[in-house]
C-alpha cells in the first residue's frame, strides 16, 4: 500500500465537491450546430479563477498544485478524477489564502529564510538537492513557487493557531491520568497504528461529502497514495504529516471508527483502507498501518548482532555456476556451527565478512525479517543476492530483547495528544468562520 510519501507540505482543506453531470434545465443547445468563436484563447494566459478578499488565484496556481498531487500519486490518477481534483485544489488554495490573510491580520510574518529552510528539508526527503528538486518539480509540471506557497500557508496557520487557539484549550491533569490508568488497564489488548483523512460535512452536504470520500477510497485502493490524499484533502491536524495519527487503542477512537479499524488488516490497500465512516462533523477514512498489543513487547524492536558473509560474483559467472556457488555457500554456512567460525568459512570460500552489532529486526527487509525472527543464535539465513550484487548470508550472533519492552504511558505524550485533539476541533471552527466571512469572487 502506498502510505509513506514524505515531504509534500499541505494545509488542511475542505472536502471535494462532486461535479454536476446533468444539463442545466431550460437551456437547449440543439440549434447550435455551428458557432463562431469571436475571441482568441491563449492557454498560457494567467487567468484569475478566484479572488479571495482581493488576493488572486490563477489557472497557473491551480495547475501547478494539481501537478503536485498527480506526481505524489505516481501519475496514477484517472482522467475522470482530474476535474474533481482540480476543483479540490482550488478550494485548498482558497483556504490557504484565508489562512495567510489571517496570519497577516494578526501581524504574523513568515520569514523567507524559514520557508527556504523548510523547502530544503522537503528536497532532502526526496533525496535531492534543492536544484535537483526544482528540476523534478518542473518536470512534473509544477514549480518551487507552488510548494513554497504551501509551506508558507502551513507555517502561517500553525502560528495563528499557536497564538489564537492553543491558549484557549485546557487539558486537566486528572483527564491525562484517567487516560493513563485506562492504558495500563488495557495492557495486552490490541493497539493500532492508523492514518486518517477527515472531511467536514454539514447535514445538507453529508451525501455529497460521502460520495467524495468514496472516490478517494477507490483511488487509494487502486494504488494512489493515502498520504498524498491526506495532505491535500484532510481537515484533521494530522494532514501535515500525511494523516498519521500514530498508535491508538480502540477506546481512544470514535465508536464508529473503532468498530471499523478493528476489522482492518495491514499490508494490502483492499483490507487496510476503510470505507468512508460517518462521524460527528463529517466523514472519516482510516488506514491501518500496523497492529500490536498495548504495552506488550514488540519483537520487531529486538537488537541483533549480525555477521554478513559476502561472496562477489564475476561478471562472466553463468547461471549454472551461480547456482553451484549458492549450494556451496549454503552448505558451508549451515554447517559452520555459529559465528565463531564465520571468518574461517569465509576465507575458505573467498568471501568477505562484515559485522553489525546494533541493527533492529524491524530495519531489515521484510523477507529477511521473517527469516531472522525464527533463527536461533549461531544460525544463518539462506543465501540471497544477485549476479550483479553477489551472494550474501547473514549469521545471527546475538539478540538483545531488552529493547522490545514497551514503555509505560508518558504523561507529556498523553497530554499533547488530548491538547492536539481539542486544538484541531477549534481550528476547524476557526477556518469555517473565515470561509463564512470571506468575499470570494469566482471568475
Amino acid at each position: 500500500m502506498s502510505i509513506g510519501l514524505a515531504g509534500l507540505f499541505a494545509v488542511p482543506a475542505a472536502a471535494p465537491a462532486q461535479l454536476a453531470d446533468a444539463p442545466v434545465a431550460g437551456i437547449d443547445f440543439s440549434d447550435l450546430a455551428e458557432i463562431s468563436v469571436l475571441a482568441e484563447s491563449d492557454p498560457m494566459l494567467r487567468k484569475a479563477q478566484a479572488i479571495v478578499n482581493g488576493d488572486v488565484i490563477t489557472d497557473t496556481d491551480i495547475d501547478q498544485r494539481l501537478a503536485l498531487v498527480i506526481a505524489a500519486n505516481g501519475g496514477r490518477v484517472d482522467e475522470a478524477e482530474r476535474p474533481r481534483l482540480r476543483l479540490q485544489v482550488l478550494r485548498n488554495l482558497i483556504d490557504e489564502k484565508l489562512q495567510v490573510q489571517e496570519a497577516v491580520s494578526n501581524d504574523i510574518r513568515i520569514a523567507d529564510a524559514e520557508i527556504e529552510g523548510a523547502y530544503s528539508r522537503v528536497a532532502q526527503n526526496f533525496k535531492r538537492t534543492p536544484p535537483e528538486f526544482e528540476k523534478y518539480l518542473r518536470d512534473a509540471g509544477s514549480s518551487p513557487m507552488s510548494i513554497k506557497a504551501q509551506i508558507k500557508g502551513e507555517l502561517a496557520w500553525s502560528r495563528v493557531l499557536r497564538r489564537k487557539v492553543e491558549p484557549m484549550v485546557n487539558v486537566g491533569d486528572d483527564e491525562v491520568q484517567l487516560l493513563i490508568d485506562r492504558l495500563n488497564a488495557a495492557k495486552g489488548k490490541d493497539e493500532f497504528h492508523v492514518g486518517e483523512i477527515f472531511l467536514s460535512a454539514t447535514p445538507e452536504s453529508a451525501p455529497q461529502v460521502m460520495a467524495d470520500a468514496t472516490r478517494i477510497v477507490q483511488q487509494v485502493r487502486a494504488g494512489a497514495s493515502f498520504v498524498a490524499y491526506a495532505r491535500q484533502f484532510s481537515e484533521a491536524s494530522t494532514a501535515g504529516v500525511g494523516g498519521d495519527l500514530g498508535w491508538v487503542r480502540a477506546e481512544q477512537l470514535n465508536d464508529n471508527v473503532a468498530a471499523v479499524v478493528t476489522t482492518l488488516a495491514p499490508g494490502n490497500p483492499a483490507t487496510a483502507v476503510s470505507d468512508p465512516i460517518s462521524v460527528p462533523g463529517g466523514v472519516a477514512i482510516m488506514a491501518l498501518l500496523e497492529k500490536r498489543q498495548v504495552l506488550a513487547a514488540d519483537p520487531n524492536e529486538a537488537l541483533l548482532s549480525l555477521k554478513q558473509i559476502s561472496l562477489p560474483l564475476a561478471a562472466t559467472t553463468s547461471q549454472d555456476d551461480a547456482r553451484a556457488l549458492v549450494t556451496k555457500l549454503q552448505t558451508a554456512t549451515q554447517a559452520m556451527g555459529g559465528c565463531g567460525r564465520a571468518d574461517e568459512v569465509a576465507r575458505g570460500l573467498g568471501a568477505e565478512v562484515a559485522t553489525n552489532d546494533a541493527i533492529k529486526l524491524k530495519d531489515l527487509p521484510e523477507a529477511l525479517r521473517e527469516i531472522m525472527g525464527n533463527l536461533s543464535i549461531g544460525q544463518a539465513t539462506p543465501p540471497f543476492g544477485s549476479l550483479q550484487e553477489g551472494l550474501r548470508v547473514l549469521v545471527l550472533c546475538g539478540r538483545d530483547d531488552s529493547a522490545v519492552q514497551a514503555a509505560a504511558p508518558n504523561f507529556d505524550q498523553i497530554y499533547a495528544q488530548l491538547n492536539e485533539e481539542r486544538v484541531n476541533m477549534r481550528a476547524r471552527r476557526y477556518l469555517r468562520d473565515l470561509r463564512r466571512d470571506a468575499i470570494v469572487d469566482y471568475r
